[in-house]
């Protein structure tokens, strides 16, 4: 119990939408599916979404998650995460006699078959985003050369290519619509010709999620962003939040909430990142109510009826 227990005074409100999107969603239910047809074990190269809640339970129900292909034993089943694989990742598998399941958010498979058409087109490509980053390592791996990763302005001060008359651009799907904006703004003006996706690349979840944040932030001088420290589109929304002039801070669960920072707050916004489950949002509310805070509010927002289907060989798959 903690002293500041029944004495925060504060309303709390909740952004919708928040939360699962249906790239999670699908990633998930790939890895259950497996685990029902073929049993455990199931390889999952990397976390299948960035959420710790996510990968123990699908740890405890017979997944293993690994780094690297040579971890998996040869004839075993393999899952690729929702964030994307090089070609020579595919590639590796093939040669190793893996049975690969792509469970690469549809969203993401659109930017690579993007830059695979402008790479045929012998056009260099601009990927906007984090270094490291699955999603990014992923994509960067779909051509074995004409690509270069920008992450700031500063960046595109830097890049020199062979032509800028045949140039174009994509981005991770998880930035910050208004980050991401600056970059190709910056590109724009240092590569005048240089061509634009013919959709943008930054998936309707996070802009839908970063727009609702926005929204909320308005009205709280506090806000509280569910999900894991590795999850882009969870640090984002802490970034949107911060840049709206609100304290902001992110937690993996209701025990990393801190109570010092609830004191003389009127007004407290929740929100999910995409890979954060709804369970670990309740928690969380029901820390705060914990603390004293009630008047639990949910705001009304863009209503998601995204589906995208499984892989077919997964659901033709032979239950053993």
């Amino acid at each position: 119990m903690t002293q500041l227990e029944n004495l925060v005074q504060a309303d709390v409100v909740l952004a919708n939408p928040r939360g699962f999107c249906a790239g999670v969603d699908r990633a998930i239910i790939i890895v259950e599916q497996a685990l029902e047809k073929f049993g455990a074990p199931i390889y999952v190269r990397n976390e299948v979404v960035h959420n710790q809640f996510v990968v123990n339970e699908l740890r405890e129900k017979g997944a293993i998650f690994v780094k690297d292909l040579d971890a998996i034993p040869k004839g075993s089943t393999v899952i690729f995460s929702a964030h994307g694989v090089s070609k020579a990742v595919r590639a590796e598998a093939d040669i190793r006699g893996l049975t690969a399941f792509d469970a690469t958010c549809p969203l993401v498979t659109k930017v690579h078959i993007e830059v695979a058409k402008m790479r045929k087109e012998k056009m260099e490509i601009v990927m906007i985003g984090h270094k490291g980053h699955p999603e990014v390592e992923g994509t960067m791996g779909q051509s074995d050369q004409g690509m270069y990763l920008v992450e700031t302005p500063a960046d595109v001060e830097k890049l020199v290519v062979v032509d800028a008359n045949k140039l174009a651009y994509v981005t991770q799907t998880t930035l910050s619509i208004d980050d991401a904006l600056q970059v190709i703004n910056a590109l724009k003006h240092k590569f005048p010709a240089i061509k634009a996706p013919k959709s943008d690349d930054i998936c309707y979840a996070t802009q839908n999620r970063q727009d609702a944040i926005k929204i909320m932030a308005k009205d709280c001088d506090l806000v509280i962003i569910v999900g894991s420290p590795n999850s882009s589109n969870s640090n984002r929304l802490r970034e949107v939040a911060e840049n709206q002039g609100v304290e902001a801070y992110m937690v993996d669960n209701a025990s990393f909430l801190k109570p010092e920072w609830l004191l003389n707050k009127k007004k407290i916004g929740v929100s999910a990142g995409a890979s954060a489950p709804e369970v670990l949002v309740k928690e969380v509310i029901a820390a705060l109510q914990k603390f004293g805070a009630n008047n639990i509010h949910e705001l009304q927002g863009v209503i998601e009826s995204v589906i995208f289907k499984l892989p077919k060989d997964l659901t033709s798959a032979t239950k053993k």
